[in-house]
């Protein structure tokens, strides 16, 4: 990974829910730069959830250390608050998230809760709006909304709060095509503003064309991690733990296979480049 500075890192974590004889999470060892679009992958129930829900303080660790900026979280009330800004969650489910009856409402919710002057709220609202194309639905009830426009939205609650991380829990679960194309472009604005972005997703063809670092998990742990393109080339191992490959990957193979291109011609990491992006674009 790029020698960027590590916006959150996490050492031997170890997270235990109650009543539970087995860790949720146990040697968890990561770091997040800052800057870095990054994707964490792994069955279900393998800890992805729990890994964000450590990261933005909901949880503490039974053990380990988890560092934000090179610093250890506090978990008292003023401190948690002032991480909660700075590191934005957003649920897989965003009916979780969304608590009032309009757009405008629900994404001037937060900066409410915070005392900011009104001038300071209404400003900071009209231009999310803009920035999530949702001026047209500022006035429209939360329940007509579809998923789409409802998961937008609960990125843009936590947006208009100006994080330095968006923490994305399986956000492409049960959209079509389109929305995750749509949902794509969204994170591109997000990310060209300077935030940084890790998200947990089944969906490993967007992982293959989004992310610039993957980490994988299983039982409760990273098991792998590197470039799309180095973790699955290890298309074995991703298999035996319970996961696909992108359908990207499983084309590149064929061609690879069908010409002899691995016996005959080893190709460059340029090669190989221009071959993927020739196949995204059929």
């Amino acid at each position: 990974m790029s020698p960027e500075f590590d916006l959150l890192s996490f050492k031997d974590v170890e997270y235990t829910y109650p009543c539970s004889q087995r860790s949720a999470v146990q040697n968890l060892t990561l770091r997040i730069p800052q800057h870095q679009r990054c994707a964490v992958i792994g069955r279900n129930g393998c800890g992805k959830t729990t890994l964000f829900r450590l990261a933005n303080g909901l949880y503490r660790p039974k053990h380990g250390r988890i560092e934000w900026q090179g610093k250890p979280l506090k978990y008292d009330r003023k401190s948690l608050n002032q991480l909660r800004q700075q590191v934005g969650l957003v649920f897989q489910n965003p009916e979780q998230q969304l608590v009032a009856t309009t757009v405008e409402e629900d994404i001037s919710y937060g900066l409410c809760n915070l005392g900011l002057p009104e001038s300071e709220i209404a400003q900071r609202v009209q231009q999310t709006l803009l920035d999530f194309d949702l001026l047209s639905l500022a006035d429209t009830p939360i329940n007509y909304l579809s998923l789409g426009q409802k998961k937008r939205v609960s990125i843009a609650d936590v947006m208009v709060l100006q994080p330095q991380l968006l923490l994305l829990d399986e956000p492409t679960a049960y959209l079509d095509p389109r929305q995750v194309q749509n949902f794509r472009q969204t994170l591109e604005k997000v990310h060209s503003r300077g935030t940084t972005i890790l998200l947990a997703t089944h969906n490993l063809d967007f992982v293959e064309a989004w992310a610039d670092w993957v980490f994988v998990m299983d039982s409760g742990e990273i098991v792998l991690e590197g470039t799309p393109e180095t973790v699955f080339s290890q298309s074995q191992q991703i298999q035996e733990l319970g996961l696909g490959v992108p359908l990207i990957v499983t084309a590149l193979k064929a061609i690879q296979d069908e010409l002899n291109l691995n016996q005959l011609t080893p190709l460059s990491a340029e090669q190989l480049q221009k071959i993927r992006q020739r196949i995204r674009q059929l």
